[in-house]
């Protein structure tokens, strides 16, 4: 397996699914590499369908769909395979024997992606085709603990001798990241970010333009997967002095609430299902917000009215 592709394709950059409001066909089909497309998160098949259907319509070269297994996924996972799609990309949730096997026997390579060495070792065991590893330095939601240049090299030794392409995820946004991949034993690399602010993405107008014009970035863990520990890397935003991170927390939920809506109401073809899953975790951030302030005017007033200072 040369430099050149993976998989058998005939290129080595794989386009991360990003969001299923923002990894769209048009993305998808002009993605320059591996395209892979994003389930939504909940059960919902016929769309799954419509999505793979309309992608073929505007290329003919291989692509995939992302998959959070932390969610329902059983329905779309079955229509996918029956749709045939090149590839399954997995993150999550463990990638079993029987969905590999599931997999194989429609023809559909499986490519999960991890965050750790045991992750990547109970991948490498279940027969999959090639493991995504991404590191601390990606953007989005982060499962791992560990930066990609010390993770990558273990994996590509975990799996010495195996069928199974390496894939690095991670920070890597030109030649420059590339080059370092291979040198580290990926065959391979996978590019999210670098993807959201093209023309053909999905993402909110508003959010393209923060994402160039911000120069820092902020991790925060209160957006998670059923209780996962993985961070989410955000756009930096104000601290104020009594606590930051609930500060960041209510600013990043009103940002996120505002452009979902703006969204909506442009006219993309986003459905009330996807409008709602993506507001409830922002609006019970704000609130949790809100009641650490109330509760902190209460201690305050309290030890001041203690003090005889009101």
């Amino acid at each position: 397996m040369g430099f050149k592709g993976i998989l058998g394709f005939e290129y080595g950059i794989v386009q991360a699914p990003l969001g299923p409001d923002i990894s769209g066909p048009e993305l998808v089909a002009n993605a320059g590499g591996l395209g892979l497309l994003r389930a939504p998160d909940w059960e919902d098949p016929d769309y799954v369908r419509e999505l793979i259907r309309k992608t073929r319509t505007l290329t003919n070269k291989p692509f995939g769909i992302g998959v959070i297994l932390a969610f329902p996924h059983k329905k779309n996972v079955k229509a996918i395979l029956d749709e045939k799609v090149a590839v399954l990309q997995l993150y999550w949730g463990e990638c079993s024997k029987q969905l590999v096997l599931e997999a194989h026997k429609a023809g559909v390579k499986v490519v999960p992606q991890i965050g750790s060495y045991e992750e990547a070792k109970k991948a490498a065991d279940a027969g999959v085709d090639a493991i995504i590893v991404q590191g601390l330095e990606a953007g989005g939601h982060v499962i791992g603990q560990d930066g990609l240049i010390a993770l990558l090299p273990r994996v590509v030794d975990l799996v010495r001798g195996r069928d199974i392409a390496v894939i690095a995820a991670g920070g890597i946004v030109d030649e420059r990241g590339y080059v370092a991949a291979l040198a580290l034993g990926a065959q391979g690399v996978s590019l999210g970010t670098r993807f959201l602010a093209t023309e053909e993405s999905y993402a909110h107008p508003t959010y393209k333009k923060k994402l160039i014009e911000f120069d820092q970035t902020e991790y925060t863990d209160i957006f998670v997967v059923q209780g996962g520990q993985g961070h989410h890397i955000v756009f930096w935003q104000p601290r104020s002095s009594w606590n930051g991170r609930d500060f960041q927390a209510m600013r990043m939920s009103q940002i996120n609430l505002s452009l979902a809506a703006q969204s909506y109401m442009a006219g993309r073809e986003r459905s009330v299902a996807l409008l709602v899953q993506f507001q409830m975790p922002q609006l019970l951030a704000i609130l949790k917000a809100w009641r650490c302030m109330l509760v902190r005017a209460v201690v305050l007033s309290r030890k001041f009215y203690l003090q005889g200072k009101c």
